[in-house]
């Protein structure tokens, strides 16, 4: 490290630590937790309604506070997730996954505890890289075209496809039905309005949040309300012991996830427009390809739970990157972060660590220090809220439709937004009862319009010429990862057949 980097480093600290900042970076971790335990209400959506308090305060007291909400919030949606199946934020979908199939069997707590630990690893790595390689990094994300970006989409889309227990034919259906989802709305180059039935408030599409919410919150309701004895099912499993720690087993494996998650989170982070909800839904499906027993995953894994949560917290830091260095927002939170910092008078770009380079450095040393306070300030708490399992089942699922129906409509303020909840619950409900996969929707829905638009860019820049996607080294070598996914998934999908085939067989005989 050299000794400018270190001593502009030292000052950062030196402004962050000071009693007044610390205590309003502490403000914002606490905030940004309890906010993203709401469900609809993440990172940006906190950081947009804390604006207006925020006028009075210098600049850097209040982007200190803004980068603690931001992180406490990626955090915050991954304790509801894990308890009751209700994401804070979109991101935090995919931690529903495995971590609420761990609660249900008495581990809350060591869900809850790869996830602090992931978010620590995966924002103090992010906020790393941010200090020392920002400007070479966003080169490189700036040489992403759109043939690269609609290659990156649609292995997510691949990778998602085979999430969860069932056949890869079943995720495929689930992600090109999230897909059609997604494409409802008011089509950006025609401005035809597609898949609306005429109903003026779907012109703007399903939100993401919205879809995050129905899909899984209201959705596990509905499934948990058609069970015969639910209130006795979820006691049950609450009154298991939770340790507040892994195994020793768990830990090896959960560094691996954080590794991964980390390095993926943290590298579709930077590419803008990418988000969390993109990076933890690849890790998730990038750890069950690596996985000894993938077919577990889905029913209790840490791991699903360590690399998702590393994934996003990673891909928050990263989308500080094109922010600081181009002023070019990564993600819907950094797009208010944005406005912030224009209200302010200060334009982000290569100008700002010149102009504003104070600021710049206190804000870069508090992401450290949030990223210390998320450990100190929730891991005490595990045990705390594993304890919300012990409450009656109707209860929980009661305050759980509470909050999804607030969320939802606090949004934009539309009962059209809380009725997209409920019928999207109905849908996922619909699609658990046929063991139809759920991620692969969500994904869907919020790929849907992106994947298009970078195909439709791509033949734009190429005058209708396909074989771009194949003369551009790095959509090249995307398609390529894509096409052998899909054959491994076939073939394996063939030999569980054969397999299953010759079992029945064996048993005839």
């Amino acid at each position: 490290m050299s000794s400018g980097l270190f001593d502009n480093l030292a000052t950062g600290f030196a402004t962050a630590l000071t009693p007044e900042n610390f205590l309003f970076g502490v403000a914002g971790v606490l905030l940004g937790t309890m906010v993203g335990i709401l469900p609809g209400m993440g990172p940006a959506v906190a950081i947009s309604l804390l604006l207006p308090i925020t006028f009075g305060l210098d600049p850097v007291s209040a982007f200190i506070m803004f980068g603690g909400i931001y992180y406490g919030a990626m955090y915050g949606g991954a304790t509801t997730a894990i308890l009751v199946n209700t994401p804070g934020s979109a991101s935090a979908a995919v931690t529903t996954f495995d971590g609420h199939p761990m609660a249900k069997k008495g581990r809350a707590g060591t869900a809850l505890t790869a996830a602090i630990v992931g978010s620590f690893i995966g924002g103090t790595f992010a906020t790393l890289m941010l200090m020392l390689v920002a400007p070479g990094l966003v080169e490189i994300a700036l040489k992403f075209g759109p043939p690269e970006y609609f290659g990156l989409m649609l292995l997510a889309l691949i990778l998602v496809a085979s999430v969860g227990n069932s056949t890869f034919l079943r995720g495929a259906f689930a992600t090109f039905l999230g897909v059609g989802i997604g494409l409802i709305g008011i089509d950006l180059q025609t401005g035809e309005a597609r898949l609306t039935f005429g109903i003026p408030e779907l012109y703007s599409g399903v939100n993401i949040v919205l879809a995050a919410i129905g899909l899984f919150a209201v959705g596990e309701v509905f499934w948990i309300a058609s069970s015969r004895t639910p209130a006795k099912q979820l006691e049950s499993a609450a009154g298991k012991k939770s340790k507040l720690s892994m195994e020793k087993p768990e830990w090896l494996r959960s560094g691996v996830a954080w590794v991964r998650g980390t390095v993926v989170g943290f590298f579709v982070g930077i590419l803008p427009g990418s988000g969390g909800t993109l990076a933890s839904f690849m890790s998730y499906g990038i750890e069950k390809k690596f996985s000894k027993h993938p077919e577990k995953f889905g029913t209790g894994v840490v791991e699903g739970v360590a690399g998702p949560e590393a994934s996003n917290n990673a891909a928050a830091g990263g989308s500080l990157v094109p922010l600081l260095a181009l002023g070019i927002p990564g993600s819907a939170t950094t797009a208010v972060m944005l406005v912030a910092f224009q209200m302010y008078g200060l334009q982000p770009g290569p100008l700002l660590f010149e102009n504003s380079g104070d600021l710049v450095w206190a804000l870069i040393a508090s992401l450290y220090i949030t990223n210390i306070l998320l450990v100190v300030i929730n891991l005490p708490l595990v045990g705390l809220w594993a304890k919300l399992l012990e409450l009656p089942a109707a209860l929980i699922y009661a305050v759980v439709l509470v909050f999804s129906t607030i969320g939802a409509f606090s949004l934009r303020g539309s009962i059209w937004d809380v009725g997209i909840i409920y019928a999207l619950g109905a849908l996922a409900f619909v699609m658990r009862k046929f063991n139809f996969p759920i991620a692969p929707i969500l994904l869907g829905i919020l790929l849907g319009p992106l994947i298009e638009q970078e195909f439709r860019r791509s033949l734009s820049i190429s005058a209708g010429d396909y074989s771009i996607f194949i003369t551009r080294i790095g959509s090249l070598l995307l398609l390529i990862v894509c096409a052998l996914l899909v054959l491994g998934s076939i073939l394996g999908a063939r030999k569980k057949m054969n397999l299953m085939s010759r079992t029945e067989t064996g048993v005839a005989d």
